[in-house]
């Protein structure tokens, strides 16, 4: 039979929250694969394996049905702001004109898949602090790719290529676009030019194939991609008593043991009670496995800080040590309620 809905999988975008500091950069949140809501495939293994540079899963689905399900597979990657990216530092390739921004591969069975790469601009919602993470690519914002083309603006995160776009058009063709909500304009006046706008809209890069669930069978997918989380200059205080600190200790769980490996770590950086690292802040989104056929029947998780050096903290609990940099936890018949939250904290280099 043919499935009416879309398996997903993505990347959001997200900002460290960086502790009093400005010196920090926006990177991309992740998560794993959905499809629609379904009753016919059950995930009965998920192996997520999540390091600073690369995200790894492994999955093990079945078709509990007596047909076979087909959908297409997507993997979105977040909103990403062109005004954003006029402004602010962002954990993105050099060249963000490439058509593949993470590097991304899908294995079906053993077999690499041919992954067909698109585009389309959409205008984001008003950022609220409370947003789901998940919201970032299930419901991006209305799509104005047409409505952009129109003007012939390039469908790519690529500032330059932009600004190149906008400077060909006229005052007339600026305001037009002014007008229709695309750019924000810093000059009333009649004689607009690209200078005096601002980029409104975000791409969204998708990846994508058809897949087939066989009747009744087991299929392994496994998909890869580079890690690009934010993060920047990290302070903090041991023991941290500074109410600014308190978001941190929540977000990421952070014990006293925690907190005094933390003050260990950076201890050469020390001023005035204060010690100062490198942070990243690494935001991986479950509840998107609820969409399948019950709890997933065994979910094992691997952390890897990268150097032994390295301060971890997250939010779980049964986490062991299996590595000199990682570590790991795994649940039985499970069903995510929460998202991931990871930080790793590192001496300042040099």
């Amino acid at each position: 039979m043919r499935f009416a809905g879309v398996l997903t999988v993505g990347l959001g975008l997200t900002w460290a929250p960086v502790a009093q500091a400005n010196d920090g950069f926006g990177g991309l949140t992740a998560t794993g694969l959905t499809f629609g809501q379904t009753d016919a495939i059950a995930m009965e293994e998920e192996d997520l394996v999540i390091s600073r540079d690369e995200v790894r899963v492994d999955y093990v689905f079945r078709n509990l049905t007596g047909q076979d399900v087909t959908g297409e597979v997507i993997f979105p990657l977040p909103p990403i702001s062109l005004s954003l990216l006029l402004n602010s530092e962002f954990n993105l390739p050099d060249d963000s004109s490439h058509s593949d921004l993470v590097n991304f591969r899908a294995v079906v069975d053993g077999a690499d898949v041919a992954v067909s790469i698109d585009r389309i601009a959409v205008l984001e919602p008003p950022w609220e602090e409370d947003r789901p993470q998940a919201e970032q690519y299930d419901t991006p914002g209305p799509d104005v790719t047409a409505a952009l083309q129109r003007y012939g603006m390039p469908m790519t995160p690529d500032v330059d290529a932009v600004l190149v776009a906008l400077y060909a058009l006229n005052a007339v063709q600026l305001r037009n676009m002014v007008n229709d909500g695309l750019l924000e304009s810093f000059n009333d006046g009649p004689d607009l030019s690209a200078e005096d706008v601002m980029p409104l809209w975000s791409i969204v890069a998708r990846y994508h194939w058809t897949q087939t669930f066989p009747a009744g069978e087991v299929l392994r997918i496994s998909h890869s991609y580079d890690n690009r989380p934010p993060g920047g200059i990290f302070v903090w205080q041991d023991p941290p008593k500074a109410e600014w600190l308190s978001g941190l200790r929540a977000q990421y769980c952070i014990d006293a043991a925690t907190s005094r490996g933390i003050a260990k770590q950076l201890a050469a950086s020390e001023y005035d009670g204060m010690v100062t690292g490198l942070s990243w802040h690494i935001s991986y989104v479950l509840r998107t496995a609820n969409s399948w056929a019950g709890p997933i029947g065994r979910f094992r998780l691997t952390v890897d800080k990268g150097d032994a050096g390295h301060i971890l903290s997250l939010c779980a609990n049964g986490v062991k040590k299996t590595g000199p940099t990682t570590f790991e936890v795994e649940w039985r018949d499970y069903t995510p309620t929460s998202d991931l939250e990871i930080l790793i904290v590192a001496p300042l280099e040099g």
